[in-house]
């Protein structure tokens, strides 16, 4: 097979990175070089990489779908917390003020200390919940429309 002589002027982080790979792959340049340019100009490169662009696409869409259920759980069960502390909680007299705000502050001291092991876990709560209950992922606030899209990588605790 002949082959057809070239000079080619690359910028110099190039050549470096060429000389690297070489080296480590054990190739001659000519042949990474070569092997670079058939990809290129193979008339299925485009679909290669159209294909590629497409799934990462679509993985990120799941994930944005996850995103978008998990926030919409934590906005209702935020306003459900606050219809019901502001339903129950009853009025503190004046003269108990001073004692209803040092518990309140020793309280919070303990929610922040709580929230930080819970977070050292690398677990979520809103996962263990679900997990638990291991409900139908359709009725989750409006997923009925995307039901037919979920995936199997969509069961909780499935690699993303």
């Amino acid at each position: 097979m002949s082959r057809t002589r070239l000079n080619l002027f690359i910028e110099p982080e190039h050549a470096k990175r060429l000389d690297e790979l070489a080296a480590m792959k054990g190739l001659s340049k000519s042949s990474i070089i070569a092997a670079a340019l058939a990809s290129f100009l193979s008339p299925d490169s485009g679909d290669q990489r159209e294909a590629a662009v497409a799934k990462r696409l679509d993985r990120l869409s799941r994930q944005i779908d996850k995103l978008e259920r998990d926030q919409n759980i934590l906005i209702e069960t935020l306003a459900l917390y606050v219809r019901y502390f502001l339903t129950v909680s009853t009025p503190v007299p004046e003269a108990h003020q001073e004692a209803a705000r040092a518990q309140g502050r020793a309280r919070f001291e303990q929610f922040t200390e709580q929230l930080g092991r819970h977070l050292l876990r690398g677990r979520s709560l809103v996962k263990d919940v679900i997990e638990e209950i291991q409900p139908d992922q359709s009725h989750f606030f409006g997923l009925q429309e995307n039901a037919n899209t979920v995936s199997l990588t969509d069961e909780p605790g499935a690699p993303s």
